[in-house]
């Protein structure tokens, strides 16, 4: 075990010396074009998997940051997860790199969002650093290839089916920005109809900010009449949905019941944030407005108290048997044992690996094993809504 945390030291060292210098100021580097960037680079290395140098230094990658425990592993609505911390959706949106998420110790990896129709998403600049916030905001509006062309992407990486890969694959899909309300529906479940042979489970997306009258969707009565028109879809794999953290105590209860009247296979809170949560002053240098001047979604350590409430407030009115997976804010090894004991059974990072580099996810699988110990628990299942503190 001591050569491989000191692999993830020289992993995180590597990353702050080239990267965190771009990560450093709000106006370095375009956050979205570094992004782009190491996504092809990625992607290039999903395809060529196979090929002897980069299947070599893919297994050194491995080597470095993946953690084998098996008192973290669980199976959640038909999937094992090797471990409970996973990628969360936005980062990798066409799916170009699902051939490599488990190398970097992810226990599963969402893709997308994806919608039915392409489309370019908002204009730029729509992505932003919030460096000493340790946040981000983001108005992308769902760019992305299209489903047709995200299957064709993951047929070409060659993929294990579900069920027999080293990382859960879950698949992210919105509704096209042309399509209207009434037919959303039917444009949900052409994507998920299309994408649903490849996916270990299926999320549904009704709470991104930056898609006009996407959150309506989070309406009881039209969410419901969504996952019924999905639900009937043939393999129809294990269906997920994912609120805002800006929704109303009822509202977070009516989805609750229905996940739970559905048969849903959990529900994932939270996505971005429209309140600016005392950040309504901060500047934008790219635009010299303030934040509360701003379209988009906040995320990273800002949003982490209200998903936090928003999942404990979940879990109250769910009870215990419902999957919940937590995100918004984690950034630490604390802060996901906190998501874990408020009843989140799996976790999500992005703005905070985005941050603190490749290193994290592995120190928090260690710690969460620590924890585990300090505790007296043999299972990570049960830290799931234990109220258990984190002990340092």
């Amino acid at each position: 075990m001591g050569e491989v945390q000191h692999g993830s030291r020289s992993t995180g060292s590597l990353y702050r010396r080239f990267v965190g210098p771009l990560l450093a100021r709000d106006d370095g580097a375009d956050a979205e074009q570094l992004s782009q960037l190491s996504l092809q680079a990625l992607g290039q290395a999903s395809l060529r998997r196979d090929w002897p140098l980069v299947s070599g230094a893919l297994a050194g990658l491995g080597g470095k940051l993946q953690r084998h425990d098996p008192r973290l592993a669980q199976t959640l609505f038909g999937c094992r997860f090797a471990n409970p911390v996973g990628l969360a959706a936005g980062f990798d949106k066409n799916g170009v790199a699902a051939g490599l998420w488990h190398l970097f110790g992810f226990g599963f990896a969402e893709l997308g969002t994806i919608t039915w129709h392409p489309q370019p998403g908002n204009p730029r600049p729509r992505l932003f650093r919030l460096v000493q916030e340790r946040a981000a905001l983001n108005r992308m509006g769902f760019n992305n290839v299209g489903a047709p062309a995200a299957r064709r992407t993951l047929e070409r990486q060659r993929l294990a089916p579900p069920g027999q890969r080293p990382a859960v694959l879950g698949i992210n899909l919105g509704k096209s920005r042309i399509t209207s309300l009434e037919l959303a529906p039917d444009d949900y479940a052409a994507s998920l109809e299309l994408l649903a042979p490849l996916a270990d489970y299926a999320v549904v997306n009704v709470s991104s900010p930056n898609t006009p009258g996407l959150r309506d969707l989070q309406d009881e009565t039209l969410l419901r009449r969504l996952v019924e028109r999905l639900r009937r879809l043939p393999a129809c794999p294990p269906l997920l949905v994912k609120i805002a953290p800006d929704l109303e105590d009822d509202a977070i209860d009516a989805i609750a019941r229905l996940a739970y009247e559905e048969g849903l296979a959990g529900v994932i809170a939270v996505n971005t944030s429209l309140n600016r949560l005392g950040l309504e002053d901060r500047r934008l240098p790219q635009t010299g407005r303030r934040l509360a001047e701003e379209a988009g979604g906040l995320s990273g350590a800002p949003i982490r108290h209200r998903a936090l409430e928003v999942l404990r407030r979940l879990r109250a009115t769910a009870g215990p048997a419902l999957p919940l997976i937590g995100v918004g804010g984690i950034d630490s090894p604390a802060a996901a044992w906190e998501r874990i004991s408020a009843g989140a059974s799996l976790v999500q990072v992005y703005t905070g690996w985005i941050y603190q580099g490749p290193e994290l996810v592995p120190i928090i699988l260690d710690k969460l094993g620590h924890q585990l110990d300090r505790h007296g628990l043999v299972h990570i299942g049960q830290a799931v809504g234990s109220a258990l503190p984190w002990l340092p």
